[in-house]
C-alpha cells in the first residue's frame, strides 16, 4: 500500500466512525503510525481535541485507555496502587491458618490506565488528557515512561511495553507545557472548523436534517463565535442546536425560537445578552431592508 492508499484509508475510517478528518489531522496521524510519535493536540475548549484520540482508536482498531489529569494528579492515580484492604484480610487470614501469604504480587495491585495500556496485549491508543493541567514532575515522568517504553513499580517489579501503542496528550494551555514534550511529538492545532467543514460534519451526525436548517445554523453559529464571548459554543453544541429545532417541529431557525432554544448554546448570562443584541440588530435590519422595499415599490 503506498502513501496516498494509507492517506485514503485513514480519511476512510474516521469518515466510517462518524469524524470528519481535516487534510493536516489525516496527515499527522499517518505520520505518528509510521515514525512512532505521540501526537500533541491544541486549540480552543469544544473544538473535539479528544474526540479526536477516541474517533482514532474507534477508526483504528485500537483499545483505547485514557488518564484525564488534573491537578494534584499522582503517580498511583496514573499508574496504579496497592490495594491495601485485601493486602490487610490476607495477611489476617494467612495469621489465622499459620501460613504465609506474599501480598506484593499483581494480584494485589490495582492497575491504572497507563500500567493497563502499557501490558495491554492487543494494539492500544494512550490519551494523556489536558496534560497542561499535571505538573511538570508529572509531565516528565509520562515523558520518560514512553520513552524508555517501561514503568517500574516499587515491590512488584518492571513492565515492559507490550503492544504498538499510539499515544495522543491535549493541552488547553493551562500552563505552559515542557520543551522536551514539545520535541517529542508531532504537533496539530485544532481550531473551530469553517462553515462548510462545519455543515459537513453537521450532515454525519444529523443525517435527517434539512440543508437549509444546517446552513443558517451553522453560518450563526459562526456569527456568535466572532462576537468576543467569553465561552465559544463548541460543535456539539451545533449539532445539539439542531436537533433540539428539529425535536420542536422545525425546520428552519426562526427568531422566537433561537430565542427560546438559546440556552443549548450559551452557558451564561453576559454571552446571552451578547447573542441576543446582535439577533436584535439583525431583526432591525430586516425590518428596515423590507421598509425600504415597499417605498421603493410604492
Amino acid at each position: 500500500m503506498n502513501t496516498t492508499e494509507k492517506l485514503d484509508k485513514i480519511d476512510t475510517s474516521l469518515r466510517n466512525v462518524g469524524y470528519i478528518p481535516s487534510r493536516d489531522i489525516i496527515i499527522t496521524l499517518f505520520l505518528s503510525s509510521e515514525l512512532k510519535k505521540p501526537v500533541l493536540v491544541e486549540g480552543p475548549p469544544g473544538t473535539g481535541k479528544t474526540l479526536l484520540a477516541k474517533k482514532t482508536a474507534e477508526a483504528l482498531g485500537r483499545e483505547f485507555f485514557r488518564i484525564q489529569c488534573y491537578e494534584g494528579i499522582t503517580f498511583e492515580q496514573i499508574v496504579g496502587e496497592w490495594n491495601y484492604q485485601k493486602q490487610l484480610l490476607s495477611l489476617e487470614k494467612s495469621r489465622i491458618h499459620g501460613s504465609d501469604e506474599d501480598v506484593f504480587r499483581e494480584d494485589y495491585f490495582i492497575k491504572r490506565p497507563l500500567l493497563s495500556a502499557f501490558i495491554n496485549e492487543k494494539p492500544s491508543l494512550l490519551l494523556i488528557d489536558e496534560i497542561d493541567k499535571a505538573d511538570e514532575e508529572v509531565e516528565s515522568f509520562l515523558l520518560q515512561a514512553l520513552g524508555e517504553k517501561q514503568i517500574t513499580v516499587n515491590d512488584l517489579g518492571t513492565f515492559d511495553l507490550r503492544n504498538d501503542i499510539m499515544v495522543f496528550l491535549t493541552s488547553n494551555s493551562q500552563r505552559n507545557l515542557l520543551d522536551e514534550t514539545r520535541d517529542r511529538c508531532l504537533y496539530i492545532h485544532i481550531d473551530y472548523p469553517d462553515p462548510e467543514r462545519e455543515m459537513e460534519i453537521v450532515r454525519s451526525h444529523v443525517p435527517s436534517a434539512p440543508e437549509g436548517l444546517i446552513r443558517e445554523t451553522v453560518m450563526l453559529i459562526n456569527r456568535i463565535r466572532g462576537l468576543g464571548i467569553i465561552k465559544k459554543p463548541s460543535i456539539r453544541a451545533t449539532v445539539d442546536w439542531i436537533r433540539t429545532i428539529m425535536a420542536l417541529g422545525k425546520d428552519s431557525l426562526d427568531s422566537d425560537t433561537l430565542k427560546e432554544t438559546l440556552g443549548v448554546v450559551i452557558k451564561n448570562r453576559a454571552d446571552e445578552a451578547k447573542v441576543l443584541d446582535l439577533v436584535e440588530s439583525v431583526e432591525g435590519k430586516d425590518e428596515e431592508d423590507n421598509s425600504s422595499l415597499k417605498h421603493s415599490k410604492g
